[in-house]
């Protein structure tokens, strides 16, 4: 568990250095703000380490707002931290600006030797939304123009780079164009938009997408807080990692207090989920979990393990009694 006596602790993402160890990307901001819906437009990315996931020593933080003006001066948002062939650390990271109040996000790219000291690649965002195909800034549809938390992985084919992102699509009812953006890329510098990875299927936004394989089969997990949706945490189940993805197949994760998780390799061969605990009991919590071990059970999705490494059989009924997407 990482707790910060003095911040908040949000979304993160994980990468293992060549030593072992795991280094812990988060978005921070002070409690002193003492509303936490308050911290998004302070959010820095902060930066720990640990051997096993469970225990944490904190570093300087990775990455903080840019100077103004700057596309990126009001915050730093969520991201990914991925190794380039040049064995150089890239990450990609959301950006909004104070010009724009914040409304308008674009990604970008920082670039480390060490994972501790980090720069940005240049002075312009990398990748933005492409009206092509998805929704720009509508105050009339939608509260924000979405376009962030992007997750990038190599083409298993060899075939460059993917990356994954929150959008929203051009049309269909406001309530439910959440989309997974997609852009591809053959060096992780140069960029191209293309057409979603799903359609709209009644949630607002699929926040913090990423794929894996687990126990064999190809996922694709996301959250959400928008819309009429009951369930947060979700899974879609698909013919391989780079998609399509029939979001209207998505099966909930069932976690009271988890939001925002990753999937990291956790245990022998296996893989365990962190989140950030949110509200619990009314209150904002404002820490990361433990790993949760999981597994992927047919019937039910994404399932937490048994210390023995089998699927809980109260989870795995609770999951197959819940419904599947909301109506759109």
């Amino acid at each position: 568990m990482l707790r910060l006596p003095d911040h908040w602790v949000w979304d993160s993402w994980y990468a293992q250095d060549d030593s072992g160890a795991w280094h812990a990307f988060f978005l921070r901001a002070s409690r002193a703000l003492l509303d936490p819906e308050r911290r998004h437009h302070r959010a820095t990315i902060g930066h720990a380490v640990s051997d096993d996931l469970r225990s944490w020593r904190l570093l300087p933080d990775a990455l903080v707002a840019a100077d103004a003006p700057a596309w990126d001066d009001l915050a730093t948002w969520t991201g990914c931290t991925v190794r380039g062939p040049d064995a150089r650390w890239y990450m990609f990271y959301t950006g909004v600006s104070r010009a724009e109040r914040g409304l308008v996000q674009r990604v970008g790219l920082a670039v480390s030797d060490d994972l501790i000291t980090w720069h940005r690649h240049g002075t312009e965002p990398l990748v933005e939304a492409d009206p092509t195909w998805y929704e720009l800034l509508d105050p009339t549809a939608w509260y924000e123009q979405a376009w962030r938390d992007p997750w990038v992985f190599a083409d298993p084919d060899g075939d460059g780079w993917h990356m994954l992102l929150t959008a929203r699509a051009r049309t269909g009812p406001a309530e439910g164009r959440g989309v997974i953006g997609h852009a591809t890329s053959p060096d992780l510098l140069t960029w191209t938009v293309q057409p979603p990875l799903s359609t709209p299927a009644g949630f607002g936004h699929l926040e913090v997408p990423q794929v894996a394989v687990v126990d064999g089969q190809p996922l694709l997990l996301f959250c959400t807080n928008a819309g009429a949706v009951e369930d947060r945490v979700w899974v879609v189940p698909g013919a391989g990692v780079t998609g399509h993805w029939d979001v209207a197949s998505a099966q909930p994760f069932p976690h009271p207090h988890l939001y925002a998780p990753r999937l990291v390799p956790y245990g022998r061969d296996g893989w365990g989920v962190i989140g950030f605990v949110d509200r619990v009991d009314g209150a904002f919590v404002g820490e990361l979990s433990d790993p949760i071990p999981v597994g992927y059970h047919p019937a039910a999705g994404l399932v937490a393990r048994t210390p023995d490494g089998t699927p809980d059989q109260a989870l795995l009924w609770s999951s197959s009694q819940r419904s599947a997407v909301p109506s759109s």
